[in-house]
């Protein structure tokens, strides 16, 4: 499994799978066949409402807890709540989270910010980043913060490359993660020629082929399926190399295209929305 050191020295796998619309029973199953099958990563989110499933899924696993790298979201209704690490770790059924990551820009975030530097003082939390932030508000954080956020999870994929905003990162030293990796299943960008063909040159599958693009160009990916032979297949990334030439027909795909817009009636919605977390199976 490849890895990436973060700008605190901690190594984070650059594959994982993700949770985001996975209910908790469908969480809970594909984490525990994602761990046997040699994941490492999970993603989920307060706001997933499956963080449970995914502890439950993580001790019915016989993949020792040092061994995962787990990660998670602050939703911005819990930025202010002093205990809203606590309750999360406590969901989860850890005494610690690697990767805590603020999950949108809305509300309060720099009080969202603080309360995970907190956690992250009291060795609750490995590691601190950033979730959806553009880079004007990556600045405002980094203006204020004592402890470097370490990744930024945002969309990016063969359709919009964020070239810009990842010259950026390497600049402060932020490693950046890929949702919507496959470019919200778009079927447009599945059937790109130059996916096609690689796929059958690698014998994989056009999907497969996005994601070692992603892993090449240092993008860390967290695909969420429900699908065992998509899980797997997710996976088996790290027995081929694209060639430097073909890792420049793809950066050609790039249109600047995304499919998820953070508009400020958007981030009002979620600094007001309170997901019923206590609420999971």
């Amino acid at each position: 499994m490849k890895q990436i050191t973060l700008n605190n020295g901690v190594d984070m796998p650059m594959a994982g799978i993700g949770t985001f619309l996975l209910t908790p029973d469908e969480a809970e199953a594909s984490v525990l066949y994602a761990l046997e099958v040699g994941y490492r990563l999970i993603d989920t989110a307060n706001a997933y409402l499956n963080e449970k499933a995914v502890g439950r899924a993580m001790k019915q696993s016989s993949v020792d807890r040092e061994d995962i790298f787990l990660e998670t979201k602050l939703w911005p209704t819990f930025y202010e709540q002093a205990d809203a690490v606590d309750k999360t770790l406590e969901r989860l059924g850890t005494d610690y989270i690697d990767l805590l990551l603020i999950h949108q820009p809305a509300g309060n975030y720099t009080a969202g910010y603080r309360l995970m530097e907190k956690a992250y003082k009291e060795g609750k939390v490995r590691a601190i980043g950033l979730s959806n932030f553009n880079e004007e508000k990556i600045k405002e954080i980094l203006d204020i913060c004592e402890i470097k956020p370490a990744v930024l999870q945002t969309e990016i994929h063969p359709y919009d490359q964020e070239k810009k905003l990842k010259e950026f990162l390497k600049q402060t030293g932020m490693a950046i993660q890929a949702w919507y990796p496959l470019g919200h299943g778009d079927e447009n960008l599945l059937k790109e020629p130059v996916f096609m063909e690689l796929g059958q040159k690698y014998r994989k599958e056009p999907a497969q082929i996005i994601l070692r693009w992603h892993i090449q160009a240092g993008n860390i990916v967290i695909p969420g399926s429900k699908n065992p032979v998509h899980i797997q297949d997710n996976f088996e990334l790290f027995d081929f190399t694209l060639t430097q030439q073909e890792m420049m027909r793809i950066a050609e795909l790039d249109q600047h295209k995304r499919y998820y817009i953070n508009t400020p009636e958007l981030l009002k919605k979620y600094a007001e929305m309170v997901p019923p977390v206590d609420g999971q199976k």
